[in-house]
């Protein structure tokens, strides 16, 4: 079984407090988008066999392990031992969605592999959030409302159709190192993450709402010039995803999309145009 499955946004993210055990607690609103890895699971006799093919834009930050170490793998280790399934699977990743970008490219690919075991076995899979905080959003994607560590999820209403242009440089952030970053913040800038739920679920202006606190924690100069050339081509907001480092601008109209997007792969960038979307998977025919 072969599917696209998506990366998302977050379209407001703040940190609201730490947890005893470490974790930190979030607000979000967290959007698939229509920028995909391709995820092949085939069932074998036995083991778990993995392979990632990345593209030559990624080169230069491809550090993503081909084995047990990776959460596709894990999520295939856990359902069939979950299931108690005699039987192994191939996986192969085909990378679409930048590493280190904030956008969740590993957990979407974890949350494919459960989402292909579940059609192939007909078994189902407890607690994937075991996996990673993301994985349980991306079983179903579109448009939510997100608490706790992230394993908390509203379905709000659908904000797919929306024109992106999302960018990356070469920098990447550890996720560990940016929330290091946020616990010595000190009195950041709020972000109103409720007032862009009210926002979208009445079908405003989402535009003044969106924000992430990992902005000020992280502060990479290859954000700050991003989002300046985005609002410089016309985006209405630029804002950085998740723990970063890719950002992501939202367009009116698509003609200023491309020329946003043309200019930053110009100057070697990664850069696509996308939209917003209803769903994180797509299965092939």
């Amino acid at each position: 079984m072969r599917v696209k499955t998506a990366a998302k946004i977050n379209l407001a993210l703040d940190v609201t407090g730490r947890l005893p055990n470490g974790y930190h607690e979030i607000e979000s609103v967290f959007q698939t988008v229509g920028l995909y890895d391709e995820v092949t699971v085939e069932l074998m006799e036995s083991g778990i066999e993995l392979t990632c093919e990345s593209l030559d834009t990624f080169a230069f930050d491809d550090n993503i392990p081909c084995d047990e170490r990776n959460i596709a793998h894990k999520a295939a280790r856990k359902f069939i031992d979950e299931n108690g399934l005699e039987t192994g699977c191939r996986i192969h990743i085909k990378k679409g969605i930048p590493s280190q970008a904030g956008m969740g490219g590993g957990s979407t690919d974890a949350a494919a592999v459960l989402f292909c075991l579940n059609k192939l076995t007909g078994k189902t899979f407890s607690a994937p959030e075991k996996l990673g905080a993301d994985v349980p959003f991306f079983l179903t994607g579109g448009t939510a409302y997100v608490t706790g560590i992230g394993e908390k999820i509203s379905k709000i209403a659908d904000c797919s159709g929306k024109i992106l242009v999302i960018a990356k440089g070469k920098e990447g952030v550890s996720t560990a190192k940016a929330y290091a970053e946020i616990d010595a913040l000190e009195n950041p800038a709020p972000v109103r993450v409720k007032e862009l739920v009210n926002a979208i679920e009445n079908d405003g202006n989402i535009v003044d709402y969106i924000g992430n606190i990992f902005e000020d924690a992280v502060n990479l100069q290859e954000v700050d010039d991003i989002k300046q050339k985005m609002l410089m081509f016309g985006a209405e907001t630029a804002c950085m995803t998740g723990s970063g480092s890719a950002v992501f601008g939202l367009f009116n109209d698509m003609e200023s999309a491309k020329k946003c997007h043309y200019w930053l792969t110009e100057i070697a960038y990664f850069s696509c145009i996308c939209e917003t979307v209803p769903e994180s998977f797509i299965i092939f025919d």
